[in-house]
């Protein structure tokens, strides 16, 4: 009886030790061996993405000034649609382009793009410029925002522009700024639509262009020293915060909401964190609190769309997390980075990682070599999804990678 009853004891004790063990573990307390993660891009793939990503948006470029906005490269079909926001992204992003690499190719795109948009433009004797894009029947505020980083990336990359042209464009900078600030609404943030004939904002806000236009005006104030900007973004970069990370995460935990508002609300609040201002210090937290709802909450890595925009978040975040020593989060978001974004690039058509799909869909159409599809197997490409992924390999060449 004594050995049976001794037994007993032995195996209650081994049950109990185990579920202390297995709590340990699921807690964090005990982590299990893992090999570490090996990288699979270089900066070989990176610059080889970037010099194709590019090419397509070159090509892509109408007579007019605008934008391709979605080509199927598989049954050659344009898409009569068209997004006013996007294009003025796309404009954006080639001056992200130029901003890392300066040349006249995209000195003349950028040139043009600009010419489009001042003649779809309207002034306010009051000095505010809104856009008036062809056919739209609404203004956005997003395509303002954009169009404004668009003049601002630029402007501050350019060595040998005529000082007349640089006149012109921080003169359209300062009425579409003006613009902008107008349309704030009581609880400093933006509203989403105004109305074509005289620029007057009306409706709720949007995060996108929320996010947009504090991003806009934080660089304005930052590199082109505008400083009597300052106090309206302090006040607008609080309350994104508020309303649509805080408030919006307490209602629901994966909200679609905060993830509209993600990549922008990250640069942001990077360009604060970095900029030295008083009441900024505490965006380094924020940021990475952002990165880490992006991958632990929204998990980034599981969609099956095309996620470019994420890594214009996480990168900043990393740049965040390795200037402050944070090796947990430094490794944690560098892993990430690169297993996105090499799943990313390997939907790049004739890019240099191609995936089993486009190795079976060989093409030289120039409308489509370089074009990042939204899905790994549909062929549809939208400028937008290229120009955000083509932004993410310039932050992760610059701050990951140190190509």
């Amino acid at each position: 009886m004594k050995k049976k009853h001794n037994k007993h004891i032995y195996n209650l004790v081994t049950f109990i030790c185990f579920i202390i063990i297995t709590d340990l573990f699921l807690s964090g307390c005990i982590t299990e061996e893992t090999e570490p993660y090996q990288k699979k891009l270089t900066c070989e793939i990176l610059d080889e993405s970037l010099k194709q990503g590019t090419q397509f948006l070159i090509n892509n470029q109408k007579p007019e000034g605008n934008f391709n906005y979605e080509y199927n490269w598989i049954n050659k079909s344009m898409n009569p649609d068209d997004n006013e926001v996007r294009q003025a992204g796309v404009l954006w992003g080639v001056a992200l382009l130029y901003n890392d690499k300066p040349n006249d190719t995209l000195f003349n795109v950028l040139k043009k793009g600009f010419n489009f948009f001042k003649n779809y433009s309207k002034e306010s004797e009051d000095k505010r410029k809104w856009v008036t894009y062809p056919d739209d029947d609404v203004g956005k505020t997003g395509t303002v925002a954009l169009l404004s980083l668009a003049i601002i990336d630029f402007l501050r990359s350019a060595e040998n522009i005529d000082a007349e042209y640089r006149e012109e464009l921080e003169d359209d900078l300062d009425k579409y700024l003006n613009f902008l600030i107008s349309i704030r609404l009581e609880n400093f943030l933006f509203h989403e639509t105004y109305y074509l004939t005289n620029g007057t904002g009306y409706g709720p806000p949007s995060p996108y262009f929320d996010g947009e236009t504090l991003l806009a005006l934080t660089k304005a104030a930052k590199y082109m020293q505008k400083d009597e900007l300052k106090p309206y973004i302090l006040e607008t970069a609080n309350a994104t915060y508020h309303y649509i990370v805080e408030l919006e995460l307490i209602y629901k935990n994966d909200s679609p909401i905060t993830k509209g508002f993600f990549q922008w609300g990250c640069m942001s609040y990077f360009e604060l964190a970095t900029s030295g201002w008083e009441e900024t210090e505490n965006y380094s937290d924020i940021l990475i609190d952002l990165a880490d709802w992006m991958i632990d909450v929204h998990h980034t890595l599981k969609r099956t769309r095309n996620t470019g925009y994420a890594y214009e978040g996480i990168i900043h975040a990393y740049k965040i997390a390795l200037d402050a020593g944070d090796e947990n989060h430094t490794e944690k978001f560098a892993s990430v980075i690169d297993e996105g974004l090499y799943k990313l690039t390997s939907w790049q058509v004739e890019g240099p990682v191609p995936n089993a799909y486009l190795q079976n869909h060989s093409t030289t159409d120039n409308f489509a070599i370089g074009g990042i599809m939204n899905h790994k197997e549909e062929p549809p490409l939208r400028i937008d999804v290229t120009q955000h992924q083509m932004h993410a390999v310039i932050l992760a060449r610059k701050y990951v990678y140190d190509c």
